[in-house]
């Protein structure tokens, strides 16, 4: 079994963001010269998220709002809290709603690879949430197989 491993590296611009990496995780499966195994896109981050789903704009306005909705920003979040409390080294953001809602989506997928090719219908996008943005990211794309 072969494993290839590279960062996809990028900068968000807003608070809450769907940042399209479907092309270059294609990219990095086509160097490696896997043909047949799984691609796993991770998180390294505990405000950011990677999720599967389409990639239409109407419905990533209603994906933004049930999140904003679920896990509202100026709810009263312990965790703000904390870092004030403990004198804690912050970067001035309050953002405990950030880490309650990459809970919920959580920080990795896995995609089959089939003849060099992700497994994903035309309407699926492998997507990097942004929670607690603007800031530079990164996701760790590692592929395995033959």
């Amino acid at each position: 079994m072969k494993i290839f491993r590279e960062r996809i590296e990028f900068e968000t611009k807003t608070q809450i963001e769907f940042v399209n990496l479907t092309d270059r995780i294609s990219e990095i499966l086509a160097k490696s010269g896997i043909r047949e195994g799984v691609v796993t896109v991770f998180s390294p981050h505990t405000t950011l998220s990677v999720v599967i789903n389409h990639n239409e704009p109407l419905l990533l306005q209603d994906f933004m709002r049930i999140l904003y909705r679920v896990v509202p920003v100026d709810d009263q979040y312990s965790h703000d809290l904390f870092e004030l409390q403990r004198g804690m080294k912050s970067d001035g953001r309050s953002n405990g709603h950030s880490h309650c809602k990459t809970l919920l989506l959580g920080s990795s997928e896995t995609i089959p690879v089939e003849r060099g090719h992700l497994m994903l219908t035309d309407l699926q996008t492998v997507f990097a949430v942004e929670f607690d943005g603007s800031r530079k990211r990164d996701v760790v794309v590692q592929v395995m197989g033959e």
